[in-house]
């Protein structure tokens, strides 16, 4: 949808980023102990998201799994938020809740419509994975995938949203991860 935005259009915006500084990782668990190692056999660290894994391919979740969780971790947390949207806030591409800490994700099992994970709605308000579509010319933009452990399981409706999420979280936060892919359309 945004690779239809004029390049023009892009790099005129390129200075408007919603920043790192807005993330759940650096703002409501700012003082949570990191200590989780998020990894993907898709990307490395820093590294750019492959484009299958976006709108400029087939738009599936990439594979992700986690390591380095403390004691009493009953459920983990995927939260995937865009620091580089020209927006207010980051945008949410995934919200992911009550996995079990034992099993990895598999390539798109975030973006399938028979998904039986417990998946909340993404900024466009939709269930599930939203593929990375920055705008053209707008620069490289910092997907932060965060990986949160929990001390319990989270009562929520079907598909919440970032803040009900954060909010259920609270309190149950045991430690977390992170870790950043790129993505820019020239």
């Amino acid at each position: 949808m945004l690779e239809k935005i004029p390049h023009a259009v892009g790099a005129a915006l390129s200075g408007l980023k919603a920043g790192l500084e807005k993330t759940a990782y650096r703002t409501d668990f700012s003082d949570i102990p990191e200590g989780i190692a998020l990894t993907s056999l898709a990307f490395g660290d820093g590294a750019p998201v492959p484009a299958r894994f976006t709108a400029d391919g087939a738009g599936a979740s990439p594979p992700l799994a986690w390591t380095g969780l403390p004691p009493g971790t009953a459920r983990v947390v995927l939260l995937v938020e865009d620091a580089g949207s020209p927006t207010p806030n980051p945008l949410v591409h995934l919200i992911a809740w009550n996995l079990d800490p034992g099993a990895p994700l598999a390539e798109g099992a975030a973006s399938q419509s028979e998904s039986r994970l417990d998946l909340g709605k993404n900024s466009f308000l939709k269930t599930g994975w939203l593929p990375p579509d920055p705008p053209t010319g707008h620069g490289p933009h910092a997907y932060l995938f965060q990986a949160y452990a929990l001390d319990a399981a989270l009562n929520l409706d079907a598909h919440p949203g970032r803040g009900a999420l954060l909010e259920a979280m609270r309190g149950h936060v045991l430690a977390k991860g992170c870790l950043t892919g790129t993505y820019e359309r020239a």
